[in-house]
């Protein structure tokens, strides 16, 4: 397997309709990752029925030992004992979900409820009946819509947006303060309406990717000072998240893996994890599935933290009771937090090479404990949450209820 370091993500190369492929071998201009019978290539991909895109960049399989050595500074013991891995190649976000592409998102929650209350009246009352028969794309949508299984529930709309949107709400700042159940969902419904398969990277594949082949504590050494080229962290972010992408990136040509936004990964957080795996585990056999509400894992640290805490293979963990402390829902949003340290949380996306199967897909996108599923059905029955099958009929549907005057 060949990879390319340098770089060209502004001439993404599409093959066989399948973007982020390409059948011949793109050039040294390019970075790349050879596969069986194509080259793995980085995209640009809009997300269907909004202005937003974001950027794909491949990197290739292979191991590394995940955690970090007892002689490196800063460390903490939930680091160790370092572990050979075994990663599979993937596509990773070049940078963090910006507020562009999760407002997309977002936006969806008026369209979520109208479809959702327009499937539910269409069996039941002729007029609803002919409100769908009048919109061709809508209906199509309905027809050949799968089951409720595959339905994604949309963020409510923030309770208080102020707190939210403190740290910086600009369309090119990071993301923050949703739940890894949030981000969660954003993959699936992401992965619905483009038919690509996207979700959270696991703990190991983060790690990975951060280091881009380094063994040092910082993909560009292991000198803290230097995090100021590579970095928003507490002593340069002067109380917030700055623009992604905007600091220089690791050799993998991925930026902000160290400070603005700490982001979610698919682990629960166990302190001694590390010392259960066996050596040359893959990255897949080493996820810590989580079976509790809290803690779980978030990686690489934020505008809020220390140099040492944006280390490669530093580890915190988040607490959700701290976390919605003033959330006034009984219970507490299973989508957004309401405290400080949730204000530097949030996300990077990842594609697999290898397709996931039904088995994966139910657990990399939806809820996996029970209550977070109560929580989220709770919302729903009180007619607060909003939720509809994504698919990529969806992004047309909507656009016909919103030229048809039925949502804004």
């Amino acid at each position: 397997m060949a990879f390319i370091a340098s770089l060209v993500l502004n001439h993404p190369l599409h093959a066989k309709d399948l973007r982020g492929f390409a059948t011949e071998n793109p050039g040294d201009t390019v970075q790349s990752v050879a596969n069986d019978e194509d080259f793995m290539v980085p995209y640009v991909c809009s997300i269907p029925g909004t202005y937003a895109t974001f950027e794909m960049v491949p990197v290739p399989g292979g191991e590394y030992l995940l955690g970090s050595p007892k002689s490196e500074a800063n460390r903490n013991e939930d680091e160790g004992p370092q572990v050979t891995v075994k990663v599979s190649p993937f596509w990773i976000g070049k940078c963090e979900v910006s507020w562009a592409e999760y407002r997309a998102f977002m936006a969806q929650y008026e369209a979520f409820k109208k479809l959702d209350s327009l499937r539910f009246a269409r069996s039941r009352m002729e007029s609803a009946k002919k409100e769908v028969d009048a919109l061709p794309e809508v209906k199509k949508y309905f027809d050949e819509q799968k089951t409720e299984v595959d339905a994604v529930t949309c963020p409510t709309p923030l309770y208080d947006s102020s707190f939210t949107y403190a740290p910086g709400e600009e369309p090119n700042q990071p993301a923050v303060t949703m739940t890894q159940f949030a981000a969660k969902q954003y993959t699936k419904w992401l992965s619905g309406i483009t038919g690509e398969q996207y979700r959270l990277p696991t703990e190991a594949e983060w790690e990975y990717a951060a280091r881009a082949g380094s063994e040092t504590a910082y993909s560009f050494g292991d000198d803290p000072e230097s995090i100021e080229e590579y970095g928003w962290y507490e002593d340069n972010s002067d109380f917030e998240t700055h623009p992604v992408g905007s600091k220089q990136p690791n050799a993998w040509g991925l930026h902000d893996m160290h400070g603005n936004a700490a982001e979610w990964v698919l682990d629960a957080y166990e302190p001694e994890h590390y010392s259960q795996l066996k050596s040359d585990i893959s990255a897949a056999e080493a996820v810590a599935w989580p079976t509790r509400l809290f803690p779980r894992v978030i990686r690489g640290g934020s505008w809020l933290s220390s140099p040492g805490d944006c280390r490669s293979a530093a580890r915190q963990q988040s607490d959700d009771p701290e976390w919605n402390l003033s959330d006034p829902n009984l219970p507490k949003s299973p989508w957004w937090f309401t405290e400080e340290q949730a204000t530097g949380v949030g996300f990077r996306i990842l594609r697999p090479l290898e397709p996931m199967d039904t088995e994966m897909q139910k657990k990399v996108w939806d809820a996996d404990i029970k209550r977070i599923q109560q929580d989220v059905a709770d919302r729903l029955d009180e007619g607060r949450g909003a939720q509809t099958a994504a698919d990529k009929q969806l992004p047309e549907a909507v656009d016909a209820l919103k030229l048809s005057g039925k949502i804004q």
